[in-house]
């Protein structure tokens, strides 16, 4: 037992270390960021002291088990293909061009418009894609109208977190433990609209004053034109989204499992999108951009503190949690407790550690726990930039581009941020789980 929690401190303290200074490598033409080689190591100690079997970690990651990582790992990379291919034929650039060219000169009225759009891109693809694909070009618009961009990330941010918890698809945490119970497409939506709803308006208006100052300033006016060079592949791109999400929500109906349906669509439209450019004569620049902007650096983090996860579960630690918890607060302590170990872990390890401990909660606690800790994975994220993967691309993406905007700015503006909206979430969940 003593050897599997030190694993977990140690993976959980190099985490938070690597992200607080952005520590990476380059190493020729590869990037390596650091925060997962702790992980790897203490994955390694772990398997090779037997405290986790290799045989239990093949029939993990190749059985057909709820709790396989692969599973996961197939849906969250599979919707990063496809949104960031989006991003790459121009289509969020479009988007966000259009919503620019109706703000005229008022920031508040440009601050709202960008709000609007981030939220209803959120609902189809993921947080960790609006990171990817709309921070750098907010802090290139801010540049060139020469506003403080601190407002329209931190606000980007906020909204990719705060709508992440509407669909499962969301946030590979939500993928992760609705997965595991069962929870349908349908049942989830039902369930987590008004927690949704709720966070999203307390944040929104905390955001509107935090920022009440810099958004009075004028905006200077600047046309964004934004060229689509190949529109059949932007076209393929979105009708694959679309499919996607569709086939999703039909998912539980049809009998078939979501990672399956995610995999086949990312598939799909790369296949199509290859005869796209070949039929215009056009380089598969785009694709190739796509494949270099894949955060294939998950990988191994989520697959080595699975392992850690799997230590703690054979040592009984997941079942004395739940014995402490389990009780008629199990919606309350749930949310608190996976939004502050997800600051100490990264939510996605938070949420495998969580599976463990919610596979031992009785029955009448079982569905308010489930998604109260589903909540907290996401909530979690608005404290430090520990807290998840989104965060960590996030700060990364910031500082590359000259940001005035640190660890410690992200905390102290988190801190204001993180008890309402996780409240207010909480509240909604208690209201949907007296009415269920």
């Amino acid at each position: 037992m003593a050897l599997s929690i030190s694993m977990l401190c140690l993976s959980c303290l190099s985490v938070v270390v690597a992200t607080a200074f952005n520590a990476k490598a380059h190493i020729f033409k590869f990037r390596i960021h650091f925060y997962w080689v702790i992980p790897l190591v203490c994955a390694i100690v772990l398997v090779a002291t037997s405290h986790v079997p290799l045989s239990q970690v093949s029939a993990q990651f190749f059985g057909d088990s709820d709790m396989n990582p692969l599973k996961t790992l197939a849906i969250f990379l599979s919707m990063s293909a496809l949104s960031i291919y989006l991003d790459k034929v121009g289509f969020f650039k479009y988007l966000a061009a259009k919503v620019m060219k109706h703000a005229g000169t008022s920031q508040k009225k440009l601050f709202v418009l960008l709000y609007l759009i981030i939220s209803l891109v959120t609902l189809v693809t993921s947080n960790s894609t609006i990171v990817l694909t709309f921070t750098p070009f907010i802090c290139y618009f801010a540049k060139n109208s020469n506003i403080n961009p601190v407002p329209y990330v931190f606000m980007e941010y906020v909204a990719a977190n705060t709508w992440s918890m509407f669909l499962i698809i969301g946030n590979t945490t939500n993928v992760y433990i609705a997965s595991y119970f069962g929870v349908e497409f349908m049942q989830y939506v039902k369930m987590m609209t008004l927690p949704t709803v709720f966070a999203a308006m307390v944040s929104f208006g905390i955001l509107l004053f935090m920022f009440r100052k810099d958004l009075r300033a004028p905006l200077q006016a600047s046309e964004l034109e934004v060229e689509i060079r190949n529109k059949p592949a932007l076209l393929v791109g979105v009708i694959g989204l679309s499919v996607c999400t569709a086939m999703l929500i039909a998912s539980s109906y049809i009998g078939v499992e979501m990672w399956k349906i995610c995999l086949a669509s990312a598939c799909c439209v790369i296949g199509l999108s290859v005869i796209c450019f070949k039929a215009k004569k056009q380089s598969l620049h785009p694709l190739v951009k796509t494949a270099k902007r894949m955060p294939w650096h998950l990988i191994p983090f989520l697959l080595s503190m699975f392992v850690v996860v799997l230590a703690l579960m054979n040592d009984g630690i997941t079942e004395s949690i739940a014995e402490q918890f389990d009780n008629r607060y199990s919606l309350l302590s749930f949310g608190t407790l996976s939004a502050g170990a997800s600051n100490l872990m990264n939510n996605l390890p938070m949420s495998m550690f969580f599976v463990g401990i919610l596979s031992s909660v009785s029955e009448p606690n079982l569905t308010p726990a489930v998604f109260a800790t589903i909540i907290g994975s996401n909530m979690g994220s608005m404290l430090t930039p520990v807290a998840s993967m989104s965060a960590m691309m996030w700060l990364s993406i910031v500082k590359h581009k000259n940001v005035n905007f640190r660890f410690k700015d992200f905390v102290k503006k988190g801190v204001v941020l993180f008890l309402p909206t996780l409240a207010a979430a909480l509240a909604g969940l208690y209201i949907m789980t007296l009415a269920a």
